[in-house]
């Protein structure tokens, strides 16, 4: 049986990881052990922040709608049981990118709702 020698494939393996940690300090983006070692934290960190990222977003939507509605003297969770109520499906991003933005047309959305 012949012999297979592996270096080149092992080096081009190598080599991915270490691609995949441009921009990481010190050893960490060179020595391919502490590369892996980083790269497994990251990737870890990368999956959990972006179910974190949709909570936060949502937080933010709510914050900013409640703000808005106890300026018409309502509060966040009256107004969002009587848009359930009343039919009117529109989500919190919208919702709050009303407020912010539109505000005239958010107050109609809350006297149709009062």
């Amino acid at each position: 049986m012949t012999r297979v020698k592996r270096g080149t494939m092992a080096h081009k393996r190598r080599k991915k990881i270490i691609k995949q940690a441009k921009g990481f300090k010190w050893g960490r983006k060179s020595k391919y052990k502490l590369t892996k070692d980083a790269l497994k934290h990251a990737w870890t960190y990368a999956y959990r922040d972006r179910k974190v990222k949709k909570r936060d977003f949502r937080r933010l939507w709510n914050i900013k709608i409640n703000a808005a509605t106890r300026e018409k003297d309502i509060t966040y969770s009256q107004f969002i049981n009587k848009l359930k109520k009343a039919k009117i499906e529109l989500d919190r991003k919208i919702l709050a990118h009303l407020a912010e933005e539109k505000p005239e047309i958010f107050d109609k959305i809350v006297e149709k709702v009062k």
